[in-house]
């Protein structure tokens, strides 16, 4: 099985600015990916494959990784792009305004039949479908198990995007008009073991107090991470995803005092006044490893 990297921020970059990847690299973010949708016009998108491939015959593989978000899926270009770009250096493809499973599926057989031609290991290019359509929405559960590819997805939470276009919210700053949906989407893909769940964007470049607020209310309800506009939000949602020394250091605790009990014959036991069992035992060792996979 192909070892996915954890993220907890993925940096937006257009299409055409490649140069822009060592600022990227600078950000210290997680992953870097690199837009042909929204931000090309139909006249650069060409040269703007043609240059991220170019980023990804020399990226280094100790920096963060790169997707690609594609054109959707229902015109001639998202087929160019793939003819391009599939190849070493590149980690996973975005899907844009997904409407349901049978583009997927159309995407990984082409996806696993130019791997083949070009030497990669079957499933090396995973999928992130991007949630912003009310189909999506509705089946993310079908299209989350449609196949081994999906290994990064999540709702949107666009200000004026194809999601508030499609769906009709009035957009704030609290976030609670999209909280239902993003919680939908969580719990199937949780459901479907979805290896990294990665919410939608804040939008407002200079409101890193909004940024924080709505970074802390996606950790909450479980996601691992969020999409990111700007190399000034990367530092931000890097710490909000990424738990504390004290966090550490109290699971590490967890388990050592666990064990002392299991070897004296006992069970449950009281931690700083909390009644902790082998669930909490568990919970411990999975922070643990997930921070173990983030360097930390």
């Amino acid at each position: 099985m192909i070892e996915r990297k954890m993220v907890r921020s993925l940096l937006f970059v257009p299409g055409n600015r490649g140069a822009w990847l060592e600022k990227a690299v600078a950000s210290g973010t997680d992953a870097v990916v690199f837009d042909l949708e929204g931000s090309l016009p139909y006249s650069e998108k060409e040269s703007g494959r043609r240059g991220i491939r170019k980023v990804l015959d020399v990226a280094e593989t100790t920096g963060p990784v790169i997707f690609v978000r594609v054109n959707d899926s229902y015109g001639e270009n998202q087929a160019a792009d793939l003819d391009v770009l599939v190849g070493n250096g590149l980690a996973g493809i975005l899907v844009p305004q997904v409407q349901g499973v049978d583009e997927i599926l159309r995407l990984d057989e082409r996806l696993s039949d130019l791997e083949d031609k070009r030497g990669l290991e079957h499933g090396t290019i995973s999928i992130d479908p991007l949630m912003e359509t009310p189909q999506a929405l509705f089946a993310s559960y079908q299209i989350a198990t449609s196949c081994d590819r999906i290994a990064y997805m999540g709702a949107g939470i666009s200000r004026r995007g194809d999601i508030v276009r499609t769906l009709g919210y009035r957009w704030t700053p609290e976030g609670l008009e999209t909280l239902y949906f993003r919680s939908k989407v969580l719990l199937e893909m949780r459901a479907a073991k979805v290896h990294n769940p990665l919410s939608g964007m804040w939008g407002d470049v200079a409101d890193l107090a909004g940024l924080r607020h709505l970074a802390n209310q996606t950790r909450d309800i479980g996601y691992d991470g969020m999409m990111v506009i700007h190399p000034s939000h990367v530092a931000i949602v890097n710490e909000i995803f990424s738990p504390n020394p004290e966090e550490l250091q109290r699971y590490r605790e967890i388990i050592e005092a666990m064990e002392n009990s299991e070897n004296s014959g006992k069970g449950a036991i009281r931690l700083h006044g909390e009644v902790v069992d082998e669930a909490h035992v568990l919970t411990a060792r999975q922070e643990l490893a997930k921070a173990a996979k983030l360097g930390m």
